[in-house]
């Protein structure tokens, strides 16, 4: 029996850098069927090919459902947050987020959520705007994927999101100032009584522009659901040395802080610094207790309780309702 021989592979410039479908990239004389099988593409939907060089991230994607849908229609919510430059905001393998006209009614497709609005021509951005904060996948050659604004796709990803996943992306958009407090109070007025208004309010107020990761931010939501009082994320803290510190999350009131160790912490120089500072904010008199990710994912209940005994200690108690 005669060995199958791998297929040759060949990356015409044309194609270089791209997401293309299949058929016309063959009809156009520009690779064969048998070509489009070699280990320079990768297939990513039906007749949907890339470049195998590109990135594999949300970008990617949406960049391959494009390819199969009409002009009308815009990228929105967690895609639209990854295309603004919040990497956190969707992966390669997240459903892609879109908004079409309500006139406009398209068939399903794997992995894409479709959200029928009739949008105002201020809440998108067209492919033919370019701006400095828009993500897309590596070396990808293309013109920018039309998309709602930040102030909008800030409220499509607090509306239509579990608050624990929606704060993290806000707090991103708001830290980086792609919206601000005031856009979000405008568009709480704009769209009330509409559906998930209240889940919007909600994780607009959560929100806080100076969480320093999406864990943290995570971590801070589930304690304040969990039925704690709101911490101040990276709050001024000056210990009798006169340094001043700015534990991950706080209450100031009865001097308990909670810090998130991430993987970064792995790092040995980083961890001594974090580890002398924290011991500083002890000898002030504070409690300090640390949650890593492990915990935060699969311990959550004790960690509450952790934190609730510490402000408890401290004169803390829930308010009756």
């Amino acid at each position: 029996m005669l060995a199958t021989m791998p297929v040759t592979p060949a990356l015409p410039p044309a194609l270089a850098g791209r997401v293309f479908r299949g058929t016309e990239a063959v009809r156009d004389g520009l690779i064969t069927r048998a070509q489009l099988q070699s280990r320079a593409w990768r297939r990513i939907r039906h007749d949907v090919y890339a470049d195998a060089r590109l990135e594999p991230d949300h970008a990617l994607a949406c960049h391959a459902v494009r390819l199969r849908l009409p002009a009308v229609t815009f990228f929105a919510g967690p895609s639209a947050a990854f295309l603004h430059g919040v990497e956190h905001a969707a992966t390669f393998e997240d459903d892609v987020h879109v908004i079409t006209p309500a006139s406009v009614r398209l068939g399903s497709q794997r992995s894409l959520r479709i959200h029928h609005f009739d949008l105002h021509p201020e809440e998108v951005i067209t492919g033919i705007q370019r701006a400095a904060s828009v993500h897309s996948a590596r070396s990808l050659t293309g013109p920018p994927l039309p998309r709602t604004t930040a102030a909008r796709t800030a409220w499509d990803v607090a509306a239509w999101l579990d608050p624990v996943d929606a704060v993290p992306i806000v707090d991103t958009l708001l830290g980086r100032e792609l919206v601000s407090r005031a856009e979000l109070a405008a568009l709480t007025s704009r769209h009330a009584g509409r559906p998930g208004c209240r889940r919007a309010e909600l994780v607009f107020d959560l929100a806080d522009p100076a969480a320093q990761s999406p864990r943290e931010s995570v971590l801070r939501v589930r304690l304040v659901l969990g039925g704690l009082p709101r911490p101040v994320a990276q709050c001024p803290v000056r210990v009798p040395s006169g340094l001043l510190l700015h534990p991950d999350l706080a209450w100031q009131e009865w001097q308990v802080a909670v810090e998130y160790d991430g993987h970064w912490h792995a790092d040995p120089d980083q961890s001594h610094r974090d580890r002398h500072r924290l011991n500083l904010l002890t000898v002030a008199g504070w409690t300090v207790l640390h949650v890593t990710s492990r915990r935060l994912h699969n311990d959550f209940p004790a960690v509450l309780n952790e934190v609730k005994s510490a402000l408890f200690a401290k004169g803390w108690r829930p308010t009756r309702h």
